[in-house]
């Protein structure tokens, strides 16, 4: 089946890839070589903030670095598959292993789907999605946690502003995405943004 000059199955491996990144779970990793399972401590989450409450500082800062970069590996490798085959579609098709990895980290299946929040990979999805808008939803998180100490809030709102800033830059013909392309990345991010929320 081809959509948009691009046959389904190319985005289903494109997703595919995206979620086996977004599998390691390296809070949850770090804990069990520490011999804990962090999903029974704090606040119960293999995320960054639960890792940083739970194993520290040093492990909290591996851990973020890691569900940052498993967005942009997933990214990177569907590139190397796929560039040469599908050059003006690629951005899509790493926007969907971005996506995928969100998917993966969220709700890995080998621990009953229960993952991370899916902030630091959210992050990472939405700089593919938006690269000219992370300055400021970077800053906007930082001075929302800062002032409240609400890591949550800072993720509801920057996931709020996220799809904003992918509208208005889109509109404002900031955004390299033909129309076609557009539709279905406007879809993820919303999707993207409303599982980060919930």
């Amino acid at each position: 089946m081809l959509v948009g000059g691009i046959p389904l199955w190319v985005r289903l491996v494109s997703l595919a890839i995206g979620y086996c990144f977004g599998l390691i779970l390296l809070g949850y990793i770090l804990g069990k070589l520490a011999h804990v399972d962090i999903r029974k401590e704090g606040s119960g989450n293999v995320g960054t903030t639960n890792a940083v409450r739970v194993l520290g500082a040093k492990a909290g800062l591996i851990t973020l670095v890691f569900d940052i970069s498993k967005a942009w590996m997933a990214a990177f490798v569907v590139w190397l598959i796929f560039h040469s085959t599908y050059t003006e579609n690629i951005r899509l098709l790493m926007i969907y292993a971005a996506f995928g990895a969100v998917l993966g980290h969220d709700f890995p299946f080998y621990i009953g789907f229960k993952g991370g929040k899916g902030v630091a990979t959210g992050i990472a999805f939405f700089a593919i999605v938006v690269p000219v808008g992370i300055p400021v939803l970077v800053l906007e998180f930082i001075v929302i946690v800062v002032l409240t100490g609400y890591v949550s809030l800072g993720s509801i709102i920057g996931a709020v502003s996220a799809v904003i800033e992918l509208f208005l830059f889109y509109g404002l013909g900031l955004l390299p995405y033909g129309e076609a392309d557009f539709r279905e990345i406007a879809v993820l991010t919303v999707i993207a943004a409303l599982i980060l929320i919930i």
